[in-house]
């Protein structure tokens, strides 16, 4: 079973509910997809900033997870987003965490997500604990 298989069964219930599907996974980048649904809106017909914070959430803390040794975990202990653009219901997200700093107690992980045409949305910096 190839990384990426793995990582999509492993997914747990909340972020598989926003059909999160991961494209390419490495220890240097992880990138995945979503598509804008209706319930997953803010109630102006685009993506409320909950569903992006946890699709960025989700890929640096699967990231992290790549980079680890299997007896170790991960939990987010700080996170900040930056909302640039809107994504209408119907559009196509592309996540794609890269590495700011990978240590032996701490990862940070900057997360920006496009649409599938290049327009920046939103910018996740993350700080994951290894424990």
């Amino acid at each position: 079973m190839s990384l990426i298989e793995t990582l999509q069964r492993k997914l747990p219930d909340y972020p598989r509910n926003l059909g999160i599907v991961y494209l390419e996974a490495s220890s240097d980048r992880l990138v995945a997809e979503i598509t804008v649904r209706e319930d997953m809106s803010n109630g102006n017909g685009t993506i409320h900033g909950g569903a992006l914070m946890t699709f960025a959430d989700t890929l640096g803390a699967v990231a992290t997870i790549i980079n680890i040794p299997r007896d170790k975990n991960t939990t987010t202990l700080e996170s900040k987003t930056n909302f640039i653009g809107r994504a209408p219901v119907g559009t196509k997200l592309i996540g794609e965490a890269l590495p700011l700093h990978r240590g032996k107690t701490t990862q940070i992980w900057e997360t920006r997500i496009t649409t599938a045409e290049g327009k920046l949305i939103a910018k996740v910096t993350q700080t994951q604990l290894v424990m």
